[in-house]
């Protein structure tokens, strides 16, 4: 189980000042699509009432296993049965959620929220693509977890880790340098592509940091994975619950909160799904919440953010075995569930984490180079 102070230093990424956002404390009503806070539009009870009133909210790339977002559609549903959730193309990936919000504008089935890798919250915020809203719990996000504008703020992390399905791997492997053992031919695989997927954008960045990369230089990463591709270790199979549960993919470099889960997820299915957080590499990242600014239902828009960053959203990503943002002062304040804390992969070392133009650079380097590595 992390510490307190392991917790603290997880929520430390990125580098935003805080500020205030346009709107904050504005005396009476504006509209749901230009509202900046709940307090904008009279209150929660107000845009509780604008967000029934709409009756529908579009959300995208969200897989009902992924951080436990199943369970949070549900609960939201629940708490809200007037609101129709629509969740669309769960297994899309960052990019995808970007395009859509372009190519869908003015339409009534664009994404209403999205839920972005770091690198993709930056580059959409600056495209401005993003509506600013200040959910209740502004104060309590880190500064250095938000945008400074409100156009973007994280929500959950997890550390890059290896998933590994012990009933078919005699020994599993602890370590990126471990995967370049000949025994794991054939048997290695990502999230996804890292130009597109945030999840396969951390494996890269964890693997240039064990190969005497940096932030600042993420090709050690990519030749890491050119040459677990020439090796015939590394398969452009990308690794999904199917493909573990399938034993296409028995090892996989993902978020640890997506290899915990299929330890629990396949129990009893003949997968003995270990995962460990290779200590060669230790790389953790926060996701990213956003309203789009054209987003079709956006009182429910911001009816969902206020749920996410609740006592009980954030408790169901933490039940999911993610580390959401509230969690270091919820761990304080005694509202965190106790027994999912318990259950959070362990860590040893301490993370690092890139600022906004590292990011940016790494993620130029990869939409380049990842290709023509693994060709």
């Amino acid at each position: 189980m992390l510490s307190a102070a392991a917790l603290a230093t997880l929520s430390a990424c990125g580098a935003a000042p805080d500020q205030p956002a346009a709107g904050d404390g504005a005396k009476g009503k504006a509209q749901p699509a230009t509202a900046a806070s709940a307090a904008d539009l009279g209150g929660m009870d107000a845009l509780v009432a604008a967000a029934e009133k709409e009756g529908r909210l579009n959300v995208i790339a969200l897989p009902p296993d992924w951080a436990n977002y199943g369970e949070m559609i549900k609960a939201f549903q629940a708490k809200y049965p007037k609101i129709k959730v629509s969740s669309e193309n769960p297994d899309a990936t960052s990019a995808d959620e970007i395009a859509a919000v372009k190519s869908r504008k003015g339409q009534t089935r664009a994404p209403d929220v999205l839920d972005l890798g770091i690198a993709f919250a930056r580059s959409g915020a600056g495209e401005n693509l993003f509506a600013p809203y200040k959910v209740t719990a502004w104060d309590r996000i880190p500064a250095s977890q938000k945008d400074a504008d409100a156009r973007w703020y994280n929500d959950y992390g997890g550390y890059v880790s290896i998933g590994c399905d012990a009933a078919k791997i005699p020994t599993c492997p602890q370590t990126f340098a471990d995967l370049l053992k000949p025994e794991y031919k054939g048997k290695v695989a990502l999230n996804g592509n890292p130009t597109k997927s945030g999840s396969a954008f951390g494996g890269v960045y964890a693997a240039a940091l064990a190969n005497k990369g940096s932030f600042a230089d993420v090709q050690p990463g990519i030749d890491f994975f050119g040459q677990l591709r020439k090796s015939g270790n590394f398969i452009p199979v990308e690794s999904t619950p199917a493909t573990v549960e399938k034993g296409e993919t028995p090892i996989s470099i993902d978020w640890d909160y997506l290899n915990a889960g299929y330890a629990e997820q396949f129990k009893g299915k003949g997968v003995d799904w270990k995962t460990v957080v290779p200590a060669d590499g230790v790389y953790a990242q926060f996701y990213s919440q956003a309203v789009n600014k054209e987003a079709p239902n956006p009182a429910a828009a911001r009816l969902w953010m206020e749920f996410l960053y609740s006592t009980e959203g954030q408790n169901i990503w933490l039940k999911g075995h993610a580390r959401p943002v509230l969690l270091p002062g919820m761990t304080q304040d005694g509202t965190a569930d106790k027994d999912a804390v318990t259950k959070l992969p362990q860590v040893q070392g301490t993370p690092s984490f890139p600022a906004s133009t590292e990011l940016d650079t790494a993620k130029a380097v990869l939409a380049e180079k990842w290709d023509k590595a693994l060709s």
